[in-house]
Formats: C-alpha cells, structure tokens, sequence
C-alpha cells in the first residue's frame, strides 16, 4: 500500500502541470525576497508584499499537499 501512494506521488510528481505551477510558485516566493532586497537597505516587505509571499505559499503548499492526495 505504501509503494503503491508512493508511486502515484511519483507520477504527480513528473507530471509538466504539476511541476510547471510549484516551480511558478516558488519562483513568485523568491521574487518576493529579491525585490524587498532590492532598495540595497535589508529586506523591506510593504503589506502588499506579505500579501503576495502569502498567496505564493499558499499556492506552493497546495501543490505540497496534491502528491499525498488520492
């Protein structure tokens, strides 16, 4: 039973939709930190930027979450 959750999380895994939204995602959460970066003075997050790290986490977890679901 294990092999077989863990071989359907595998082909998630391969999947191009599934790989192409958590690297979009985890790249929109990078993005957040370089631009905060940006101003050369430490990292500055305005409350927008919270806002977008948040759904861009959110978006990640999501596609954490779908490889262990059946």
């Amino acid at each position: 039973m294990l092999e077989t959750k863990a071989n359907i999380a595998r082909s998630k895994f391969l999947r191009i939709d599934w790989l192409g939204q958590t690297l979009a995602s985890f790249c929109w959460i990078v993005s957040v930190f370089v631009y905060g970066y940006a101003s050369g003075d430490g990292l500055q997050l305005s409350t927008g930027d919270w806002l977008q790290l948040a759904a861009a986490s959110s978006w990640f977890i999501a596609n954490m979450a779908a490889l262990a679901d059946d």
